[in-house]
């Protein structure tokens, strides 16, 4: 039997905004969803739930997501976390929608 849970707005903005700073380092640092999974030791899915501030993910992914790309989990002030999660979302509106290894074609023609 599948339990339905009903969070705080608080908890689910903390989540969306989390899912979205991870979202965020992962693009800068220009690695694919799959490499970032790959690292964390999970699905290319279960990332895309992270980063979309799935609340039935477990703590433990998200927060090893957070580490591994650096981020801060706690902070020392806590700023108001809708406006924190619109200006990540402004962040990543300006990164590329779209990661791509960049590859030089080969002059091999002599």
């Amino acid at each position: 039997m599948k339990i339905t849970r009903t969070y705080s707005k608080m908890a689910r903005e903390a989540t969306v905004l989390l899912g979205k700073e991870i979202q965020v380092a992962r693009k800068e640092r220009a690695w694919s969803e799959q490499v970032l999974a790959d690292r964390i030791g999970i699905s290319r899915t279960t990332l895309q739930k992270i980063e979309a501030g799935d609340m039935t993910v477990a703590i433990g992914l998200v927060f090893e997501a957070a580490v591994i790309l650096g981020i801060p989990i706690f902070l020392e002030e806590n700023p108001s976390l809708s406006k924190s999660i619109r200006n990540t979302t402004d962040k990543l509106t300006l990164l590329p929608k779209r990661i791509r290894n960049k590859t030089k074609k080969v002059k091999d023609d002599f």
